[in-house]
């Protein structure tokens, strides 16, 4: 009898995330087209930044295919997504820009378009260099507290006197050596890592339920301590730098990991309650 040799084939998604990055600069493509169109400008005007941006999008997912092999195909393609859109809304804002400067006789301005390109591949480096040197994600459980106090440290820094700066009635802003730059970006990562860190360290402490309410189990009084933290801090993002937006995404995110961590919907019934309190607050 012919023997019979199994092979086994791990599919690694790697084409499936390149077709989702392509459906992502097209979707971009899109965007700036119809910006184009509804100012009257030449469709053809963005091509170089399009082109860049895919160039660019082609280069992350060579280097996930070659020392990631196995990562999500999703998380990419979703934040290529997201940077295409911006770059077509801030082409949309520089169009504006050059009208009125047109309109007052001013000097033409420089397309922000061409800085956020120039940030896209500052991030683009920064995500290769993580992915070749953090081999694997686990060693970042080693810095779960170190990026917490280091996160809070950021998200709170434009309130010290000197530096800190208001822009748009947001104090976002830090000025340092002539340089600007909203250090709650950074702090989003950190917090990230901590809050990851944090909760795989308690997600069986954190799931346990004593008591149901309608099918749903209800948290231990004593394990609801983080969240209620994590909304003070978020109300306080809120109150002292006016930033609705880090406020919202720092609770958030806390929420959905949270609930990734234990699977508990109550956690995320919860913390619903919790924003509506404070939005009526």
């Amino acid at each position: 009898m012919p023997r019979t040799q199994l092979r086994f084939v791990f599919s690694t998604r790697r084409s499936s995330e390149l077709y989702l990055l392509i459906s992502a600069w097209l979707l971009g493509v899109g965007a700036w087209i119809m910006v184009d169109a509804s100012a009257g400008s030449s469709p053809v005007s963005g091509w170089t930044v399009l082109l860049s941006a895919g160039f660019l999008l082609l280069i992350a997912n060579s280097v996930v295919r070659r020392w990631a092999p196995f990562a999500d195909p999703v998380l990419l393609p979703c934040v290529a997504m997201l940077n295409m859109i911006g770059l077509a809304m801030i082409h949309r804002l520089d169009i504006a820009a050059q009208e009125r400067a047109q309109l007052n006789g001013s000097p033409i301005p420089t397309p922000d378009v061409y800085l956020q390109l120039t940030w896209m591949l500052v991030g683009l480096i920064v995500f290769i260099a993580s992915v070749i040197l953090l081999d694997d994600h686990r060693q970042l459980q080693r810095v779960t507290w170190t990026s917490g106090f280091f996160g809070i440290i950021l998200l709170f820094l434009p309130l010290l006197p000197g530096i800190g700066s208001v822009v748009n009635g947001g104090r976002l802003w830090i000025s340092v050596l002539g340089f600007t730059f909203q250090p709650s970006e950074i702090a989003k990562i950190a917090l990230t890592v901590f809050f990851a860190g944090f909760l795989v360290n308690r997600r069986h402490t954190l799931a346990h339920v004593e008591h149901k309410l309608f099918g749903i189990g209800i948290p231990r009084a004593r394990d609801v301590g983080p969240l209620l933290v994590i909304w003070i801090l978020s109300l306080l993002v809120l109150i002292l730098e006016r930033d609705l937006g880090t406020s919202l995404l720092l609770f958030g995110l806390f929420t959905v990991l949270l609930y990734v961590a234990t699977g508990r919907r109550s956690w995320g019934f919860l913390s619903l309650a919790l924003l509506t309190i404070g939005g009526l607050g």
